[in-house]
């Protein structure tokens, strides 16, 4: 995937970053700044993940990734963009894992109602896997990186099919919101079973409602070719979500409610370096299967050897903490990043210090329930540090952290996580 894309950015940069020359009229200057508009708009697209086409901008998220459970992945997708229609649009994907030789697809299409708003309602159909303990939040901004850390390592998903209608809604430029209801059939792809007034449930079916809440009341707007652009990303910023599962609504297994919570503040310093906090909590209630509950984003293989352990660091992951390791009903946990400013070596070589310390805690009630499958739980508080050298050499860097506290492993190198980093933006 990272062959794919560095291709594809050479052959941008190749076309649009040449040497321009001075142009000597109206005309030329005008065609000029058309190109560089143009140009513009392109890398724009291709840092948000998007290979534009006429009325079909391309989804780069989903031509090549590799995990665990799926192997290889590769596939196409995309969506359709204002020169198809500014009122409808349509997206989906088609996905082939080579290793369970098996096809994940979504159809989907929506329909804006108020452009002033930007008040969207759009219907999917989705036949996909998700990892179990992952939880998102829906009103989250796109993000896309070259290459999906984590991902490489997972191999505990389950399918699911789901069928949902969502309403996107701006209440302000500071606060989104978005509002889902989905009917699902999720069967573990892995050993479980979920045992509930003496019931065995090794698959069942889900009918939830979420509503989720972005706010972001330091952010600087401005009005740019007649729509409103973000023009300085201001913090904290503040995220909520509530889920709640119906029992026996279009044949649903169980009840249970869900709250996510999430902060994000970043102090920017005058020497040029920076520090982020984010804050993550979630809980809950009810009867819920292991699939919708929390796994502290873990991202440690379970193998012997250091070495044998060094993958990819995440952006926001436990380094130290093996997958699978941990499932709570309510946790919290803590990260802080201090990233020093770049060292100045040369133009070119500019690698980056960032310091890293992570912490958990959680808990679990009903852990009877959770039947085979072995896990713990975070009553105790997890502690991670370590430290990151970004950008040595094409992007890459080196990461290390070290386990202690109320998890610290008896045997030394199973507390130690030696990684590779990898950043790089348009």
């Amino acid at each position: 995937m990272l062959k794919h894309l560095c291709v594809v950015l050479f052959l941008t940069l190749a076309t649009y970053g040449h040497a321009q020359q001075l142009p000597t009229t109206k005309s030329e200057a005008h065609k000029t700044a058309k190109d560089s508009i143009k140009k513009t708009e392109f890398l724009k697209h291709i840092g948000n993940g998007y290979l534009p086409f006429n009325y079909f901008n391309l989804d780069l998220r989903y031509l090549i990734k590799f995990n665990q459970y799926e192997g290889l992945r590769s596939g196409l997708g995309g969506i359709t963009n204002d020169r198809f229609s500014d009122t409808y649009r349509l997206d989906g994907y088609l996905v082939y894992g080579f290793k369970d030789k098996a096809f994940k697809y979504k159809i989907g299409g929506g329909f804006r109602v108020n452009e002033a708003t930007d008040t969207w309602i759009h219907l999917a159909y989705v036949d996909d896997l998700q990892e179990t303990g992952s939880s998102k939040f829906l009103t989250d901004k796109r993000f896309f990186t070259f290459f999906e850390p984590r991902l490489l390592n997972i191999d505990l998903f389950h399918r699911h099919i789901t069928k949902s209608v969502s309403i996107q809604h701006k209440l302000s430029n500071h606060l989104l919101t978005e509002t889902q209801f989905a009917v699902s059939k999720i069967d573990p792809t892995y050993n479980y079973t979920y045992v509930l007034d003496n019931n065995s449930y090794t698959f069942f079916d889900l009918t939830t409602a979420k509503m989720s809440l972005q706010w972001s009341p330091f952010s600087t707007y401005s009005l740019i070719k007649d729509n409103i652009k973000e023009t300085k990303d201001g913090y904290p910023k503040f995220t909520l979500q509530l889920t709640q599962g119906f029992k026996s609504i279009f044949g649903s297994d169980f009840n249970f409610s869900k709250l996510d919570f999430r902060t994000i503040q970043q102090f920017k310093y005058k020497n040029g370096s920076t520090t982020n906090v984010t804050l993550v909590a979630g809980v809950v209630g009810g009867d819920a299967p292991i699939t919708h509950l929390y796994h502290a984003y873990p991202n440690n293989i379970t193998k012997e050897t250091i070495l044998q352990r060094f993958s990819v660091a995440g952006l926001n992951s436990f380094e130290t903490m093996y997958f699978n390791e941990f499932f709570s009903d309510k946790f919290s946990t803590l990260q802080l990043k201090h990233a020093f400013k770049p060292f100045n070596i040369s133009n070119r070589f500019k690698p980056q210090l960032v310091l890293i310390s992570r912490y958990a805690i959680g808990d679990m009630n009903s852990i009877s329930r959770h039947q085979d499958i072995q896990f713990g739980t975070l009553n105790k508080l997890y502690s991670e540090s370590g430290f990151e050298i970004n950008k040595l050499v094409f992007g890459f860097g080196l990461s290390f952290a070290y386990r202690y506290g109320g998890y610290h492993l008896p045997k030394l190198e199973d507390n130690i996580a030696f990684k590779f980093t990898f950043n790089i933006s348009l």
